[in-house]
């Protein structure tokens, strides 16, 4: 029997576990690398993203956006990440990571002159959204850039298809992903089988939180955050991003 779980963090854990290469902490498939310098220049354009800056990146994936605060000179760049295994991988890269949770940010107040928390605030459970914009705001200098991004508007589907057994679960990864990521789940379901665990499904596509722009935006005033823009994703048309500002 298979069983199927949403354990975000879990799923997280054993990405890096597994990972040979950053990238695989970026979530959107190893065959786009392009998409994910495209996606964090786009951040770092609309933040306008410059020398003096000092950038937190909360979910940091696989470090693109932290390389290109490297690249522009910026005072400091620190990505938070939610396990000590992707913080590990990141590090071996030379990259400055820290473990840390949207709602319980390992950073001292009025720190950051841009925060960015992109395709996070989606795997986060509602009831811990107002704690995260509030960790966010703490974190954040009067005047800061806070870019929200990759935000539903609605509830959404999980893509990944429900799986009776583990032969059809096998078979799906290797048409899907490939020998070296069928390979990977042979491994773990092994593992799992000579520890006594049962065969589980985490693929970390189940999405927690959604919100339509006037709710989402009213939840960030709530926290102290002042609107600037808001826009539709160009590679997810069914979310939105926003810009916010810090004011004191």
């Amino acid at each position: 029997m298979l069983t199927r779980s949403t354990d975000y963090l879990e799923y997280c854990r054993e990405t890096a576990k597994h990972a040979r290469d950053p990238h695989d902490l970026a979530l959107r498939g190893r065959h786009h690398k392009e998409t994910t310098r495209v996606v964090h220049q786009q951040i770092a354009e609309a933040v306008g993203l410059g020398s003096g800056d000092c950038l937190v990146d909360i979910g940091c994936g696989d470090g693109t956006l932290l390389r290109i605060a490297e690249a522009a000179g910026l005072t400091s760049a620190i990505g938070l990440l939610a396990t000590n295994e992707e913080v590990a991988l990141l590090r071996r890269f030379g990259l400055n990571a820290r473990q840390g949770l949207s709602h319980q940010l390992p950073l001292p107040d009025a720190s950051a002159s841009v925060v960015v928390c992109n395709s996070v605030l989606l795997v986060v459970p509602r009831e811990r959204i107002p704690a995260s914009l509030c960790e966010i705001h703490r974190v954040a200098k009067p005047g800061a850039r806070i870019f929200l991004g990759e935000i539903p508007r609605a509830p959404q589907h999980d893509p990944t298809p429900n799986f009776a057994t583990r032969r059809e679960l096998l078979s799906y990864l290797y048409r899907k992903h490939g020998l070296r990521t069928w390979f990977g789940m042979v491994r773990r379901m092994a593992y799992r089988q000579l520890t006594g665990q049962p065969a589980m499904l985490n693929s970390g596509t189940s999405i927690s939180f959604w919100a339509e722009p006037e709710e989402f935006i009213a939840l960030a005033q709530d926290a102290g955050l002042q609107l600037v823009r808001h826009w539709e994703c160009w590679q997810y048309p069914t979310r939105n991003s926003y810009l916010f500002q810090k004011l004191h």
